[in-house]
């Protein structure tokens, strides 16, 4: 995959490429990171990208002119284009699948100042949103569109690596634990130290169903759900309404 980054601070992108499963990616071939100043498509002599809002107001609006400008060098057909602001739709892992499974170039526009002219929203193909919050400007959401993308492709990780991740199939992840066996009064449990693999493997599927319920319900009304699990699932509401019978007579 290539991934096309359009910034006015390039130098933020250094430590994102040279880390880690991203840098690996890179070495693999796995992906191709291309962190662009869209400020050399500026046609002032200053370098200018932004001016004043029509209408007045605070801050600075980028100019679409040099969007337009540097678009129109960097695409190739296969380019879909992100814009990255806080109005567009959320993203999820769900995104992250569609967008690493879709398509061979990715060109993400981070904005910066007050925020874009109108008119740069019709050079794209999308607009996504990291949450309901405001950020200086879009290179940290492009770093994170691009690690939740990069670690989905072939090559990246290992498959196992990610399956079994939070939200990935709309369950968040089960308890994990490693050495100490005991840690602060905390036992590593049983299960996990048996060698029953099939006993493991219930009880992950069990706690991963449990934290979901517990912490995000709104996550299982979308999960569709394995008849492995639904079984799972039925004796863990029975535990539940066993554990609740008890506390009448507490």
């Amino acid at each position: 995959m290539k991934i096309k980054i359009l910034t006015l601070f390039p130098s933020m992108f250094d430590g994102f490429k040279s880390e880690s499963i991203i840098k690996r990616s890179i070495e693999k071939g796995v992906v191709d990171i291309e962190i662009i100043d869209f400020r050399l498509w500026s046609r002032d002599k200053h370098h200018k990208v932004d001016d004043t809002p029509y209408g007045g107001g605070a801050g600075m609006v980028i100019n679409p002119v040099v969007i337009y400008d540097c678009l129109k060098d960097i695409k190739t057909p296969s380019s879909h284009v992100i814009l990255l602001t806080p109005q567009g739709e959320v993203y999820n892992q769900a995104k992250a699948n569609s967008l690493a499974r879709e398509y061979d170039e990715l060109i993400f526009i981070c904005g910066h100042y007050e925020g874009f002219d109108e008119r740069i929203r019709s050079l794209c193909d999308e607009e996504i949103s990291i949450g309901d919050f405001v950020l200086t400007g879009g290179e940290l959401p492009a770093m994170i569109l691009s690690d939740s993308i990069i670690r989905l492709l072939d090559g990246a990780i290992k498959e196992d690596s990610y399956l079994g991740d939070s939200h990935q199939n709309m369950l968040l992840e089960y308890p994990q634990y490693t050495r100490p066996e005991v840690f602060n009064g905390i036992e590593v449990p049983f299960v996990l130290r048996n060698g029953n693999h099939k006993e493991i493997r219930k009880w992950r599927i069990k706690e991963s169903l449990r934290r979901t319920r517990d912490r995000r319900p709104d996550l299982l009304e979308k999960h569709t759900f394995t008849d492995e699990e639904k079984k799972i699932y039925k004796e863990l509401l029975e535990e539940n309404d066993w554990f609740h019978s008890l506390l009448k007579y507490a």
